[in-house]
């Protein structure tokens, strides 16, 4: 199946790019990562993954990590809640540029790049699904640069000839995340966390496992070049199952049952974020319009594309995926 094939990953040290390297180390393909400080991650060499040191601001580095390479996985993006667009793009939009242009006039067969659920407008969703355009604005750098990104990846794959296939994945969990989960647990346990609202409303979640098995899919189906897809994991999973399952699995206390309403939670983010930006704040507030979206609202996509075009079907059930996360994080402590 890997004959013939260097697949070249960004964000390698990432918790989807590690799980997807060690996928395919594990079938004996032929793997390449650009990596900014490689002696930092020395399971790559264990692994037996091709380390090209740099960035994707280093030009010099991209073409080396690009030459001779088949299949890319665009993982690496600047993510967060609070900054200046410009940072963000930066990275997530002006970086793909670089890695595309290196991609230019090689055999390029497969280029899949990470975008995110976020990029939907800011309003209750119910298995929305890829016909719905993303808003042109929005409300957060991250959000924004991701929006712009998908852009710019569909119209160069057609003036570049590059074969682009664009993942839309939920709030990705599972092992190797040393920040989003640590950061739930961590708020949990100091009593910081709160539902926004009734904590009913639908999270768009996707396990990494289910997502490197959409991202392997997508690597392979003819059908896939030129689409766009939604990943999740496919099941109804509320923010409070979320959030009482790690809960329960951790034998930590559960957060109260009482939210903070959302017409408050409103003003507290508008409020907020506009003090924070006159004093020019480095940090965001307690509560961003960004948070306020995740936690706040119903977030239900459709995947209906991915299964019917890529064959889709999540290998990893809600519970077996939270008891993987858990194990995993229990074993870093």
């Amino acid at each position: 199946m890997h004959e013939g094939r260097v697949y070249l990953i960004t964000g390698v040290t990432g918790m989807v790019g590690r799980y997807l390297a060690e996928s395919l180390r594990k079938e004996g393909a032929s793997v390449r990562a650009l990596v900014r400080q490689p002696a930092q991650s020395p399971w790559l060499a264990a692994l037996g993954v091709e380390c090209i040191q740099g960035d994707l601001e280093d030009a010099q580095a991209i073409a080396k990590a690009t030459s001779g390479v088949t299949h890319v996985v665009h993982t690496a993006a600047k993510v967060g809640d609070w900054g200046p667009v410009e940072e963000y793009r930066k990275v997530n939009v002006e970086g793909l540029r670089r890695l595309l242009e290196g991609c230019k006039g090689g055999n390029i067969l497969r280029f899949v790049h990470l975008s995110s659920l976020g990029v939907y407008e800011a309003k209750d969703h119910n298995q929305t699904d890829e016909t719905v355009a993303p808003p042109a604005k929005h409300m957060d750098g991250y959000t924004q640069s991701k929006v712009e990104s998908e852009k710019l990846a569909l119209e160069s794959a057609r003036a570049l000839n590059i074969p682009v296939t664009v993942i839309r994945p939920g709030f990705i969990y599972g092992p190797h995340d040393r920040t989003v989960v640590p950061n739930l647990v961590s708020k949990i346990k100091s009593g910081d966390f709160k539902y926004l609202g009734s904590g009913q409303q639908a999270l768009n979640c996707i396990f990494v496992g289910n997502l490197v098995q959409g991202i392997r899919l997508a690597l392979e189906s003819p059908k896939a070049v030129g689409e766009i897809f939604n990943l999740t994991d496919g099941e109804k999973v509320s923010k409070r199952r979320f959030v009482e399952t790690l809960c329960e699995k951790l034998k930590i206390k559960a957060p109260g049952h009482f939210g903070v309403p959302m017409p408050v939670a409103r003003i507290m983010a508008g409020v907020g974020e506009g003090l924070y930006r006159l004093v020019g704040a480095k940090n965001p507030p307690l509560l961003t319009k960004a948070k306020l979206k995740f936690l706040g609202l119903n977030l239900d996509f459709s995947i209906e594309k991915a299964k019917r075009v890529l064959g889709y079907q999540p290998e990893f059930g809600f519970d077996q995926a939270m008891g993987q996360t858990v194990d995993w994080f229990a074993s870093v402590k």
